[in-house]
């Protein structure tokens, strides 16, 4: 493939020299392998087998893996599992989850998908394909997203039964997510990325290598809110705008109005957000379109609002000749602002109406029975005739991005006390007879190759853009920047599933050499290819004679000797008398549990740890919980951020709980990963 491609376009440097490779570090440590062991058997996996095994190619068949991702990456990784049998005995299983739709984009390169598959959903459509492939692997597809929110359903019972996890994200969050995850279950990790011709495959291996680190996205941009509502400076800010209204006029408040209907405590807070939130809600609500006419007039309302009477609104608090300090307000970055007038014969001005009607219609439900007319479009952009604008005097516009947001101003309070009630009549209303409340409001999803959603993003950004004297960008510029789109070659995707493949290999033969585990990078366009030792993990802290390093963590059994969960009491005195560690402080996420200094002005009853955490944080520990973590601060311990964390055990099982008695006392850390996985 490679080769075709640089003949037909002369683009690459052609291969014009042999290429060796080898992995034999891929092979079993000592003499496991016999002739018998590697003699054929009328398997599919005869070719594997002679090179690892019998023996081996069950254990691949019993592994369980969680695969985060069915891109590009981890269509090729599936079709790889397939092909090697991964998952494909008794007791193995895949699990992979994936959020996103196929789309047509995503056809060049992801060959697990037909053109027939377009919008359904990559997990279950690349499940089907490897299934097609080998019938006997067990996968389970899946669309969730892993984060934080998804905690009780990839909990301690899922990551605690799992063999290994392979990452195959473009998300640099979810990417650090799943990697502080795996270190804190102790679970090997194989994570890899594509950009263009660059490629690299990592492994992560309790105890042996370093744990996954934090990894930041050049190219992305977390732009003040601020920057973005007031001072743009370049299109990268007015894009990043439109992407955030196209979420608030058509998703976020569609969501927020279901769910205040069925919860009114939904909003409790009485700030800004709170404000505006409640705004766009009734306005969703009372502006329910009936016919195209109806769409067409708010999409202009919200044309005058966001490019005319906002802007005169920044400029009424800070006018063109404004100073700050002595110094003009309107100077460097910032870029003083003009409104726009309404032009009919604008094409930009006119698109965008268009096409926030027809968004507009959508999130009504209303594609149906409200029909698009042109006619009926220009008879209401003639005819509509808006209020002039009249600034808001007490309106507050922060000047920094330091500065915190309030409330328009301190009458609003009672503004927002009105609003409430308002939604409180609107709402008894609605429960009678309402669209809302029959499911017709539907949010909508931004999609990066749905024309009208890149449309609706392209036109706000370029008026946005208009106001301040930015330049303009086309659709294909602004589909670039909205989804920072690099594009994925296959080649790069192929070789680099391939080599996270070979440390799979080694991760099931359960290496302990850390010199059998590489970390592989490659750069298809300057015929570069490096695999590296895997980096050793870095002793990090040291006390009473002992060294420990980012896998370690101190093991408190959860129960004491009648079976019960321990109290606070119950660790400290653990920590002290087992570790010879004296706790400061104990704290749960960010709430602190146990203080030393403020102890005997406490009189609170013992209560036991999973009640003490309901209590302080008001979140329920779930029964199905086997694991609580705990950070803490020592005495005279000069480096208390760098203490290991403190893992405290939760089972109900009985035969778990006699085996803790036996395996705990006296434990200070588990110190490799059987240890680990015998204590659980």
């Amino acid at each position: 493939m490679l080769f075709c491609l640089q003949a037909v376009s002369g683009k690459f440097t052609p291969l014009d020299q042999w290429l060796y490779f080898d992995a034999y570090e891929c092979l079993p440590e000592g003499d496991q392998l016999t002739e018998k062991n590697c003699a054929p058997c009328d398997s599919r996996y005869d070719g594997q087998i002679a090179v690892f095994g019998a023996d081996f190619q069950k254990r691949l068949g019993k592994q369980k893996y969680f695969l985060v991702g069915a891109g590009a990456i981890g269509c090729e990784l599936l079709k790889n599992f397939a092909m090697i049998g991964l998952a494909a005995g008794e007791g193995g299983k895949i699990t992979v989850t994936d959020m996103d739709n196929i789309e047509k984009s995503n056809l060049n390169r992801q060959f697990l998908f037909q053109p027939r598959d377009v919008s359904k959903k990559k997990s279950e459509v690349a499940a089907a394909a490897i299934r097609r492939m080998n019938p006997n692997i067990n996968v389970i597809a899946q669309q969730n997203q892993v984060g934080p929110d998804t905690e009780h359903f990839y909990g301690d019972d899922f990551f605690l039964g799992l063999d290994g996890v392979v990452s195959a994200l473009d998300n640099f969050q979810a990417r650090n997510y799943v990697g502080e995850r795996c270190v804190c279950y102790l679970k090997p990790l194989l994570d890899s990325g594509t950009e263009g011709t660059m490629g690299n495959a990592l492994v992560f291996v309790p105890y042996l290598t370093k744990i996954h680190g934090h990894i930041q996205d050049e190219d992305s941009r977390d732009f003040p809110l601020c920057t973005l509502r007031y001072y743009p400076s370049n299109i990268q800010h007015t894009i990043q705008w439109a992407r955030n209204q196209f979420e608030d006029l058509f998703k976020r408040r569609v969501e927020d109005t279901y769910k205040f209907v069925r919860d009114p405590t939904f909003f409790e807070k009485e700030d800004m957000e709170t404000w505006e939130m409640l705004n766009l809600m009734k306005m969703s609500l009372k502006e329910q379109p009936h016919c195209w006419r109806d769409c067409v007039a708010w999409a202009r309302k919200l044309w005058e609002r966001l490019f005319c009477h906002d802007i005169l609104q920044l400029l009424y608090n800070y006018p063109p000749k404004y100073t700050s300090s002595g110094l003009p307000f309107w100077s460097g970055s910032r870029r003083c602002p003009h409104q726009l007038q309404f032009d009919y014969n604008n094409t930009t001005h006119k698109n965008f109406i268009v096409i926030a009607s027809r968004l507009f219609a959508k999130t009504y439900g209303r594609c149906s029975d409200v029909h698009e007319d042109e006619a009926t479009t220009s008879q209401v952009l003639l005819e509509l005739h808006l209020p002039p604008f009249h600034p808001h005097k007490d309106m507050h516009i922060p000047a920094t991005d330091e500065e915190v947001p309030t409330l328009p101003s301190a009458s609003d309070q009672t503004r927002l006390v009105e609003l409430k009630q308002e939604w409180g009549k609107l709402k008894e209303e609605l429960e009678k007879d309402s669209d809302l409340v029959s499911g017709h409001m539907e949010p909508l999803h931004f999609n990066k190759d749905e024309d009208s959603h890149l449309e609706f993003i392209m036109h706000a950004a370029n008026l946005r853009a208009e106001n301040y004297g930015i330049s303009p960008v086309d659709k294909f510029q602004a589909k670039g920047i909205v989804g920072r789109i690099v594009p994925a070659i296959v080649t790069t995707t192929a070789a680099v599933a391939g080599l996270t493949c070979l440390e799979l290999y080694k991760l099931v033969w359960q290496h302990k050499d850390l010199g059998s585990y590489r970390q592989s990078s490659l750069q298809l366009s300057d015929l570069f290819l490096s695999c590296a030792q895997a980096v050793p993990s870095p002793q990090a802290y040291k006390y009473q004679q002992k060294t420990w390093n980012c896998w370690d963590r101190i093991i408190v059994p959860g129960f004491n000797s009648q079976g019960e969960v321990v109290t606070l009491r119950d660790i400290c005195d653990y920590i002290q008398r087992e570790h010879d560690l004296v706790p400061q402080k104990l704290l749960f996420e960010k709430a602190t549990l146990y203080d030393k200094e403020n102890e005997s002005k406490e009189q609170q009853p013992p209560f036991s740890l999973t009640e003490l955490i309901h209590k302080i944080t008001g979140k329920p520990i779930p029964k199905e919980c086997r694991l609580l973590i705990l950070s803490m601060l020592c005495e005279n311990e000069k480096n208390d951020d760098e203490l290991p964390p403190v893992h405290v055990m939760l089972q109900t099982n009985q035969t778990l709980i006699s085996m803790r008695k036996t395996k705990y006392r006296g434990c200070c850390f588990a110190t490799d990963l059987q240890e680990w996985n015998g204590l659980i």
